[in-house]
């Protein structure tokens, strides 16, 4: 759940930090005084889009930060932090986000810098923002079989495991049908051109370890004087007359005599010798190689136009010899599979329909138990219509069958509605009473909501347009959503604030020709004051504080009912 929220520059907001708690956090206050400025910043917070406007005049930047607490690992966005590499501590996550006068944005989590698009994901998964007309989710047509799934997953999610893997295996398949299913012209021209990049690489006959070879043999064919030179004059000066290996055998004969007399000179005596033949064998070596030197321009020449072909062959097949070779294998299979074209093609076309006949049937499976799970689906939400005072409404799961396989299987899944008797069922975002609308999200929403996967849900004035008895039931089902995920809620209603856990009131301020607008959790008496005012407007008398004290103890013990 969102436990602190911290806002600084943005809008008419100076520097604003809140905690929040579990339950129903209803935001009051008059119009214009910043509500919905709140809600935005969690928008943007969440990674919706935001720009230089929403700045505070006279600052540089706008910074949002929220401080997320998920309990369970099984929370979907655990999953997503891994994906993006961000570690989690503490069952912790903080979203943060400055906007540059530039236009630009900063996004992180949990301290790293991530794209927005990152952010985005990361922060659906923790947030789901409701306003009046908002196409969100639950007003996607696309999303209607998700959520309908979502609902029987018990029953479908072991089938639509087996339908992912056998559905993703058949698009790989047909993805490799169609790069078979080229036309002649190109076929002829890649069969040559594999041919003939296959005869270059098998006449350059490479070798792994031969081209660091060449180079080394290179090295000393260039230096061959200087190798000469060198080695020479290091035997001469080991092996030759009265040199160094001469002085070492006369002290080798000295010491061995001295060491028969005098036992401290044992270790030196047998240094030397050790040395003496070392030398020796030394001296041997490098007589053996001066032998066998030779210098052979024409091998110098050979070395260096194969080391050329290295090089030419490079650029066309890979930066190294195992790439060349890997490439040389790449080509070798795919020329065959081209010269075996159609036989391959009807392995493969074959084993598309076999896989077709077992996708068909899982996806009979996977429409049987949805349209089972959408028949229980539409009873639930008709009894949650009925109870906000939608007697008349009818709920329906559409169902229409794809002409292909897709992710899903082959269901297109639309929620229809009618509101009124004698009308046809629309499509569910097609429905126009900001009032209907309402109450058919909040019907979905109170279903939904214990299983969603979201952190927080935020409802900015979705109870716009209704009143009375219908107000009354909408205060009590957002209730009854907040038992089982965090609410934060912008109202107009005094029903929906008399059901409210906290209780916060915004309010603007000018100072210094400039406005401020501040948050603060309100106690019982500025909660009755409150709700008097939202009840009867900017007149508060005795008799509107009777009635919202009224209506906050009916609330009071309408919510120990639910929990």
């Amino acid at each position: 759940m969102l436990r602190e929220l911290s806002i600084r520059n943005f809008a008419i907001i100076e520097d604003l930090t809140v905690s929040f708690s579990d339950g129903l956090t209803v935001l009051t206050g008059e119009t214009g005084a910043g509500k919905s400025i709140i809600i935005d910043a969690v928008h943007l917070l969440a990674g919706g889009r935001g720009n230089s406007e929403f700045i505070r005049h006279g600052a540089k930047k706008a910074e949002l930060g929220g401080l997320f607490q998920i309990s369970s690992t099984a929370h979907p966005v655990y999953k997503k932090l891994e994906e993006a590499g961000i570690e989690i501590e503490e069952d912790s996550i903080i979203l943060r986000r400055d906007l540059n006068d530039s236009g630009k944005s900063v996004c992180r989590v949990n301290g790293k810098l991530v794209p927005l698009s990152v952010l985005r994901d990361i922060g659906a998964s923790l947030i789901d923002i409701h306003g009046q007309h908002e196409n969100q989710e639950l007003m996607d047509e696309k999303q209607h079989i998700h959520l309908l799934d979502q609902f029987a997953e018990a029953q479908l999610s072991p089938i639509l495991e087996q339908y992912s893997i056998q559905y993703n295996e058949y698009r790989a398949l047909k993805k490799e049908l169609a790069s078979i299913s080229i036309d002649e012209q190109l076929m002829a021209q890649r069969i040559d051109l594999y041919q003939f990049q296959m005869k270059e690489l098998e006449d350059a006959n490479l070798k792994l370890g031969e081209e660091d070879e060449l180079l080394d043999e290179r090295r000393r064919l260039m230096n061959f004087n200087k190798i000469f030179e060198r080695s020479s004059a290091a035997y001469e000066a080991i092996q030759g007359e009265t040199k160094g290996l001469d002085w070492i055998g006369t002290a080798m004969g000295a010491l061995d005599d001295a060491a028969v007399i005098d036992e401290q000179f044992k270790e030196a005596s047998e240094s030397v010798t050790t040395a003496f033949y070392a030398l020796q064998d030394a001296a041997y070596q490098v007589k053996n190689v001066l032998d066998e030197l030779e210098f052979d321009p024409a091998r110098l020449n050979e070395v260096e136009q194969r080391l050329a072909l290295f090089q030419n062959l490079k650029r066309k097949y890979g930066s190294t010899v195992e790439e060349m070779l890997a490439y040389y294998e790449k080509i070798k299979t795919e020329l065959s599979e081209l010269l075996n074209r159609d036989e391959i093609l009807q392995l493969k076309e074959r084993k598309v329909l076999e896989m077709e006949v077992v996708l068909s049937e899982l996806t009979e499976k996977l429409s049987h138990v949805r349209k089972a799970a959408a028949n229980d689906l539409s009873e639930a939400i008709m009894a949650e219509l009925r109870e906000l005072h939608m007697e008349k409404a009818k709920f329906i799961v559409n169902f229409d069958a794809l002409p292909y396989f897709d992710v899903n299987g082959k269901d297109q899944v639309i929620f229809y509605i009618s509101t009124n008797v004698g009308e046809p069922p629309k499509s569910l975002p097609k429905i126009a009473s900001g009032g209907e609308l309402s109450r058919m999200m909040l019907a979905l929403k109170t279903i939904f909501s214990s299983s969603n996967g979201v952190t927080s849900i935020i409802f900015d004035e979705v109870d716009t347009g209704v009143s009375g008895r219908v107000a009354q039931a909408i205060a009590e089902k957002i209730a009854a959503i907040s038992v089982n995920s965090q609410v934060l809620c912008i109202s107009h209603l005094p029903q929906v604030a008399a059901m409210a856990d906290h209780h916060y009131f915004i309010k603007k301020e000018v100072e210094h020709d400039r406005t401020f607008t501040s948050l603060a959790e309100i106690d019982t008496d500025a909660r009755i004051e409150e709700v008097s005012r939202m009840m009867s407007g900017a007149e508060i008398t005795d008799l509107t504080l009777q009635h919202a004290t009224e209506l906050l103890k009916m609330a009071n013990e309408r919510k120990k009912q639910m929990r």
